[in-house]
């Protein structure tokens, strides 16, 4: 089978886990419509077969990636507590060479932080070419927290002629020219939002509650911010659709079934890295020469060592 057509099948076999969840602007979207306990017509044991299979094609593009060092990868994680961005990033992520792989997880900003604008620490550690970078939350808190709790926004130093009834729509612009620059300079922007149920967070915060191995997960914070969930579904719906492109796509990933999230989340950088044509570098000419030359020399080498181990016995 040919790259082309072995490229084909392999995006026809992966469409039903990606195409459903993909929001990119071109069609109005609501939160309401995508269910959370969504399972795409598979069972477990199933999904866990392609989660396998995409774990090993994760690896082999993650390599090719690495060495053709022209493209790089930034796939954001956002999701309410306990949608399981984490297990999520860790399962598919499995086996992937950490030195092409670097995750970073944004929490409260620091003084530092605060003294620059929302998108400078997200900036600063954005992956370089050849790399695969994973925001486990990201710059979209500043349009999602804020938003809820108006109180944060009014430490960020902003001058207060800029602190307008716009800036919601300001920030979304702003965001969505900042990842149109990062896509023209060979950076692919994936959007993951981890959609779980009100219903199925609660029993999460039970587990962590009863399981003496999760109770660190647990935060008195997340019963706060649960009391806030329709807040946050509305924020979370004004993101989606004011910053899905076609450059930077949303997913709106079913997260009740934490391996069926794994599913679509593979497959969706799967496909997405299977379009970028990536290989290996191939080497000039002149190299090839100098190739020869140091493997005949690397030979000959290996034959004087021989013979000078036989003269010594």
């Amino acid at each position: 089978m040919s790259k082309k057509s072995s490229a084909q099948s392999l995006a026809i076999e992966l469409r039903p886990f990606v195409e459903p969840f993909r929001v990119d602007g071109s069609k109005e979207f609501h939160l309401k419509s995508h269910k959370t306990s969504d399972r795409g017509g598979i069972d477990k044991d199933k999904g866990e077969k392609i989660l396998e299979a995409n774990r090993k094609r994760l690896n082999d593009f993650q390599e090719k990636l690495y060495a053709q060092d022209r493209w790089s990868l930034l796939l954001i994680f956002q999701g309410m507590d306990a949608a399981g961005k984490d297990t999520a990033i860790k399962g598919v992520f499995e086996g992937v060479n950490p030195q092409g792989c670097e995750v970073h997880s944004f929490k409260q900003p620091s003084t530092l932080e605060l003294d620059h604008d929302f998108l400078w620490r997200s900036a600063i550690v954005l992956p370089q070419r050849g790399r695969i970078g994973i925001f486990n939350r990201s710059y979209y808190e500043e349009c999602l927290v804020t938003r809820v709790h108006p109180e944060i926004l009014a430490k960020e130093k902003i001058p207060p002629v800029l602190m307008t009834k716009n800036i919601w729509r300001e920030r979304f612009e702003d965001i969505s020219a900042f990842e149109r620059y990062l896509a023209r300079n060979g950076t692919v922007i994936l959007k993951f939002f981890l959609n779980v149920s009100k219903e199925e967070q609660r029993e999460r915060f039970l587990e962590r509650l009863e399981i003496p191995s999760k109770n660190w997960k647990f935060s008195m914070a997340d019963v706060t911010e649960r009391a806030q969930w329709g807040k946050y579904q509305a924020a979370y719906q004004e993101i989606v659709r004011h910053t899905s492109t076609t450059l930077a796509p949303w997913h709106v990933v079913p997260a009740d079934h934490k391996w069926f999230a794994r599913v679509v989340i593979g497959s969706t950088v799967v496909s997405t890295l299977e379009k970028l044509d990536l290989k290996f570098p191939k080497a000039d000419k002149a190299s090839l020469q100098e190739f020869e030359a140091v493997r005949v020399a690397l030979e000959h080498e290996g034959k004087g060592g021989k013979g000078a181990a036989k003269e010594t016995t």
